[in-house]
């Protein structure tokens, strides 16, 4: 898949506003963009609309585009939705998980426990989650849980980056393990006490 200039600014735009490093209430001037990226305010605007349907962004009437506030009642919405969501996808995905595939989710444990920085982590800990849940053969599903990693890896960000340690995690191990066994309930219990807990 080809990807474009707006593609780019959006990928770029995503991760400073997850990271922090775009702050809640920062305006995004739409001709800073395009300068930065050399290019029209057309990739821009997609770029934008997309981060608002994110809920990472915000239009303001004559005002423009803000990064929009952290809101708690939006991070217990997420919780519950991937909770359910994930639960959903595992289920369908026990049955499906190839030898392949379990590789593929213990090399993402590995690296979740060998990351040395927060954002090496964040990205690692995606990796797993998504390597555990594709099995599940549900395309709709598993972009609809993609939307709620986005939206919960911001509040990730923002409560643990400043006391965030590097550590090896049980849950995802015990996670593999119960793939291995096809043991689909311990699997779901675990997977739903680790999103609990982590958010």
């Amino acid at each position: 898949m080809t990807t474009t200039i707006a593609d780019t600014i959006y990928q770029n735009l995503r991760q400073k506003i997850i990271t922090g490093e775009l702050l809640a209430g920062e305006k995004l001037r739409q001709d800073h963009i395009a300068r930065a990226f050399e290019t029209s305010h057309v990739p821009v605007r997609e770029a934008l609309l997309r981060l608002e349907a994110h809920g990472l962004a915000q239009s303001e009437p004559r005002r423009g585009m803000r990064v929009s506030a952290l809101d708690p009642a939006e991070v217990r919405e997420v919780v519950e939705m991937r909770v359910a969501l994930e639960s959903l996808a595992l289920q369908h995905s026990v049955q499906n998980m190839t030898p392949g595939a379990l590789k593929e989710a213990d090399d993402a444990r590995i690296a979740c426990d060998a990351a040395q920085t927060m954002p090496e982590w964040e990205a690692c800990n995606r990796t797993f989650h998504r390597s555990i849940l594709t099995p599940c053969g549900l395309p709709r599903l598993l972009h609809a849980i993609d939307d709620l990693h986005i939206a919960g890896a911001r509040h990730l960000f923002a409560h643990w980056r400043p006391k965030w340690v590097h550590r090896a995690d049980g849950d995802h191990a015990a996670i593999v393990q119960a793939l291995k066994r096809k043991d689909a309930a311990t699997a779901t219990a675990i997977l739903t006490r680790h999103i609990r807990r982590a958010s």
